[in-house]
C-alpha cells in the first residue's frame, strides 16, 4: 500500500513539474500585466525569460513588433544590452547579454508607443542558452508560442 502511495505522488509531482515547465515561456505583458492595449498609448512592457534547462541562459534577444516604438529601458544590473536600429532610427531588435542561471527569471522592462491602428502585436524571442543552442519563442511550434499583445 505504501508503495502505491509513493508511486501515486511521485507520478503528481513529476506531471506537475512537467506543467510548470510547459506553462513557463518567455512572455510579454504590460507593467500590470495584461495582454491588452489602447492604440497610440505610450506603454510599458515587462518581457519575462525563466531558464527552462538545466543551463544558464545568457542571451535574450527581442524582435520589436512592427509598429510599436520603443522609446527606454530599465536597466538590469549584470545584464547588457545592445540594440538594431532601422534606416529611420526606429528600434527594431534588442538583445540582452548576462547570465541567467536554472530555476531563475529575469524581467526585462521597457517603454514604447503602440501603433496608432488597432493590432495584435506577436513578440518573437530568442533565448540562447551557455550550450549554444537557442529556443525561440516564434509560434513555430505549439511549444514555442510568441506573446501576443492586442492593440485596441
Amino acid at each position: 500500500m505504501l508503495h502505491r502511495i509513493l508511486a501515486v505522488t511521485a507520478a503528481t509531482f513529476a506531471s506537475l513539474a512537467f506543467t510548470s515547465l510547459a506553462l513557463a515561456h518567455a512572455t510579454v505583458k504590460t507593467d500590470t500585466g495584461v495582454s491588452e492595449s489602447k492604440a497610440g498609448a505610450y506603454e510599458t512592457y515587462r518581457l519575462q525569460v525563466p531558464v527552462e534547462k538545466e543551463i544558464a541562459t545568457t542571451e535574450v534577444r527581442l524582435i520589436v513588433p512592427p509598429g510599436l516604438r520603443v522609446g527606454t529601458f530599465q536597466p538590469v544590473p549584470g545584464w547588457t544590452r545592445t540594440v538594431v536600429r532601422d534606416a529611420q532610427g526606429h528600434i527594431t531588435e534588442v538583445t540582452w547579454r548576462g547570465r541567467l542561471n536554472p530555476m531563475e527569471f529575469q524581467r526585462f522592462l521597457i517603454s514604447a508607443r503602440n501603433p496608432a491602428d488597432a493590432a495584435t502585436l506577436s513578440w518573437v524571442v530568442h533565448q540562447k542558452y551557455a550550450d549554444g543552442s537557442v529556443v525561440r519563442w516564434d509560434d513555430s511550434s505549439e511549444q514555442t508560442p510568441a506573446s501576443k499583445t492586442v492593440v485596441r
